[in-house]
């Protein structure tokens, strides 16, 4: 099993910026790929983005040019920098690990985010 330990969340205002971080411990195995997932109410799950042991990264349209996803394969994390926020962002962010952005096994409480206008 892996556990994966969220943080972060917050309330921000539109235009200004939020990191989220996830750590992953427990039975990890390599290669795999780690990322984030949000949920609005209402609304299905849907990507934000991910990342490979690699550094090969994925990125919901949505958020391209304004989230940068990071990872520290030696420290198992990755890192979420939020910038530019919109209250379109506002979800809960749930952090995601598994063998590859098709196969995410593992998934975190979640965080919220949540952007004033």
């Amino acid at each position: 099993q892996v556990q994966l330990m969220e943080s972060g969340g917050g309330l921000v205002q539109a235009g200004g910026s939020l990191t989220l971080s996830c750590a992953a411990s427990g039975s990890i195995f390599s290669p795999n790929t780690m990322g984030w997932y949000r949920q609005a109410p209402g609304k299905q799950r849907e990507l934000v983005a991910t990342i490979s042991t690699g550094g090969t990264t994925k990125y919901a349209d949505s958020v391209k040019g304004r989230f940068t996803l990071s990872r520290d394969n030696a420290k198992n994390t990755v890192s979420l920098q939020m910038i530019s926020v919109e209250p379109e962002d506002t979800a809960v962010y749930f952090c995601c690990f598994g063998l590859n952005r098709w196969r995410l096994e593992y998934w975190g409480q979640g965080t919220q985010v949540t952007v004033s206008s």
